[in-house]
């Protein structure tokens, strides 16, 4: 956090909160005027892979470093640990069957949360190899997983096991019908968020390592679903640092952002057409967000 937030965050004492910036008159139909940015939480070292669960009124979010998930009601604002440890746990999301899927650092695998709570692992290994760090996961509406498995979780051990990898990172594709998993992005500079387009005929990834700066990538999805091609750069972030991502409805993406500087800390939003047309500023870097509550309408972000 830096020198100019030092004391901690501060809630708007206004309506609109000056953290939303409007850069674009395409953002105004997204931002209501008597809404503000909340702190729901704090106290995390890590805050990552924020998911929605309509059905029982809660977001879970993982805390990297501190080994578990977090819980946060809507109904009461109660925060309680969902899972510790959790396995280094970072991206999660929900499969078509509202299912938990969660990436593990630390187990270096995939995993499904079953209704009676008990964990599946999905993958843990490709062609004989263990995965690298597996980072954040999306699911397609025909049931597949794509994830993306970076080294991150290797290099030390604060949020994973320092080992050495022994795999490229790559981008997957796990088949619903056979459970078996399939490269579809390979050489993409540490793959981290993914995301689809409302219609899924564009798939999103960020390139966190991208050189000489962070990308937003964009690939075409096969009509079958299973394979993506014509690779392209979507979003040149500059000093920004795109991570974790989601699309509206309409197809504008949000994206976590910033490291340490406030002109940058916060989320930015991109029309379809790569414009930034919104900006909503935090006192820190947010890794990730959802959307959420009953109308969907609410967004969550782990900064």
């Amino acid at each position: 956090m830096s020198d100019a937030h030092s004391a901690g965050w501060r809630p708007a004492t206004y309506y609109p909160d000056p953290a939303i910036h409007a850069l674009d008159p395409r953002f105004e139909k997204y931002w209501l005027k008597l809404s503000a940015v909340e702190r729901l939480t704090t106290g995390l070292r890590w805050a990552e892979g924020p998911v929605w669960f309509g059905d029982g009124r809660y977001l879970l979010c993982s805390d990297i470093p501190n080994q578990r998930i977090i819980k946060w009601e809507e109904e009461t604002g109660a925060v309680s640990i969902f899972r510790k440890p959790s396995n280094f746990a970072n991206g999660n999301t929900r499969d078509r069957q509202g299912r938990l899927i969660t990436c593990e650092h630390g187990g270096r695998r995939v995993v499904r949360t079953e209704y009676d709570g008990s964990i599946v692992v999905l993958i843990d290994s490709f062609d004989g190899k263990r995965l690298n760090s597996p980072n954040d996961v999306v699911v397609k509406s025909d049931g597949s997983i794509w994830f993306s498995d970076p080294t991150f979780g290797l290099l030390g051990n604060y949020e994973g096991y320092k080992a050495e990898p022994e795999i490229d990172p790559n981008v997957y594709r796990l088949d619903p019908a056979t459970g078996k998993a399939t490269i579809v992005a390979a050489g993409v500079l540490g793959p981290n968020g993914l995301c689809f387009s409302p219609d899924e005929k564009i798939l999103y990834v960020v390139e966190s390592r991208g050189v000489p700066n962070r990308k937003v990538l964009a690939y075409d999805v096969s009509a079958d679903g299973t394979t993506i091609s014509n690779k392209r750069v979507f979003i040149d972030a500059g000093p920004g640092t795109p991570d974790g991502m989601r699309c509206d409805i309409d197809g504008n993406l949000w994206c976590g952002w910033g490291m340490g500087d406030p002109e940058l800390d916060g989320v930015v939003v991109f029309a379809p057409d790569g414009v930034m047309i919104g900006r909503i500023a935090l006192p820190e870097r947010c890794a990730n967000l959802c959307f959420g509550g009953v109308k969907r309408n609410r967004l969550f972000m782990a900064a």
